[in-house]
């Protein structure tokens, strides 16, 4: 999907599901804005609130273009930027204005630091009772951590996942992205689609607690209820997925890689029939998991002498006719050539301030009567401070020696 957009505000009104939906943003880097980010391509009106000067951080995390990361555009895609000093009184009663009239406010600071600022949801809902206030933090805020700094890899540690990566016998690795973040982030929006449907109920918002390892956590599959029944404390396994089988990632002839998943009774025997193993499609011993889980070396290394004679393409081109689930180890180049992701509008192109076009990825989940979009590129640090300011009531002059002292800053 092609979509030519600048990062002017656009004059036409949000469309999508959530559109009418004011939400004023307040975290920075990745979790609060992921939420953010994920609410706005669905149509919703963000109001994102950056200390002046520097802005968020992101602005200037990995590889940048014209100074600014270009992460940023994927991160604070159709949102406004609205440059504002918290820690001023000033500041604080902007932040109270915009929340008298918002739906749903988003932090991801340290437990504690909206109640130092007078922000808290106790003052805010005060204000605005049918308010939604996503709270999101290293360790929830309440618990013997609150008070602990807590980053997305230290929650995917704590939460258990660190201890899975990689080969036995080694040092953890990391999964490559800030997953602990965006798992929080999309546990927030979850929380928040459910609190605005508690208050069309009732009419009252609430607060939603997010921890960044507990949504982590949520995802760990079997691994409390295999320990609480068993003992069990599972390990590192590498490339395979311990306690089915056989799935794993197989050395192919050109020096690839080809990820299979076999399990499953027919994919299973369909598999073995492929590679010329009918005696093992057939043994009654292989005819469910557990069965093949107790001879997975034996199938996994029957599995790997038939790709190691074959390239990649070449086993998957076989798998596929026979109908085994199986894939190839993707970097992003072959992500930004594959035609699946062009079909499926994964792959939009931006034109950025300077001209020059950039991609980025598609909206995800994809609805089919009312689908998310991006309304217009992610903006300049306080691009959006004058109109914000505009519409929470104050005049020019007010406006003026805001900027003048440095409370705000428009560029």
């Amino acid at each position: 999907m092609d979509t030519k957009t600048t990062s002017e505000t656009s004059s036409t009104p949000r469309s999508g599901p959530l559109a009418g939906l004011k939400v004023v943003e307040l975290g920075q880097l990745i979790a609060g804005p992921f939420a953010g980010k994920t609410l706005a391509d669905f149509g919703a009106d963000i109001v994102k609130i950056e200390p002046p000067g520097a802005g968020d951080p992101l602005r200037k995390w990995r590889l940048l273009k014209d100074g600014t990361s270009v992460w940023w555009q994927v991160q604070s895609r159709s949102k406004k930027s609205l440059a504002l000093d918290l820690r001023t009184p000033e500041g604080q009663d902007i932040v109270r204005r915009l929340a008298a009239e918002s739906d749903v406010l988003i932090e991801n600071f340290r437990p504690g630091a909206m109640e130092g600022w007078g922000l808290g949801p106790e003052e805010l809902q005060a204000i605005n009772p049918r308010l939604i206030v996503l709270r999101i933090s290293g360790y929830g805020q309440t618990g013997p951590y609150r008070n602990r700094p807590g980053f997305g890899v230290v929650a995917e540690a704590m939460s258990g996942l660190r201890h899975l990566t990689g080969e036995p016998g080694r040092v953890p690795v990391r999964v490559g992205i800030s997953l602990g973040d965006t798992l929080a982030a999309l546990h927030g929006v979850i929380g928040i689609l459910l609190a605005l449907q508690h208050r069309h109920d009732t009419g009252l918002g609430q607060v939603i607690d997010v921890a960044l390892y507990e949504a982590v956590f949520n995802c760990m599959e079997s691994l409390l209820p295999e320990y609480s029944a068993f003992g069990a404390i599972r390990g590192p396994a590498g490339s395979a997925l311990p306690g089915i089988a056989p799935t794993n990632a197989y050395l192919c002839k050109d020096g690839g890689y080809a990820l299979i998943a076999g399990n499953g009774v027919s994919i299973f025997r369909r598999l073995m029939s492929l590679i010329g193993r009918d005696d093992l499609a057939k043994d009654p011993a292989l005819a469910d998991n557990a069965g093949r889980v107790a001879r997975v070396e034996e199938l996994d290394q029957v599995i790997g002498e038939w790709t190691r004679h074959r390239t990649v393409d070449e086993v998957l081109a076989d798998l596929d006719a026979a109908s085994v689930p199986a894939g190839r180890i993707y970097t992003i180049e072959d992500i930004a050539k594959d035609p699946h992701y062009q079909a499926r509008g994964m792959l939009e192109k931006l034109q950025m301030e300077d001209g020059t076009e950039l991609s980025v990825p598609g909206v995800v989940p994809k609805l089919s009567l009312s689908p998310g979009s991006r309304e217009r590129a992610a903006p300049r640090l306080g691009q959006d401070t004058k109109q914000v300011l505009r519409e929470v009531g104050l005049a020019e002059d007010q406006i003026q020696q805001l900027i003048e002292r440095g409370i705000v800053e428009v560029r």
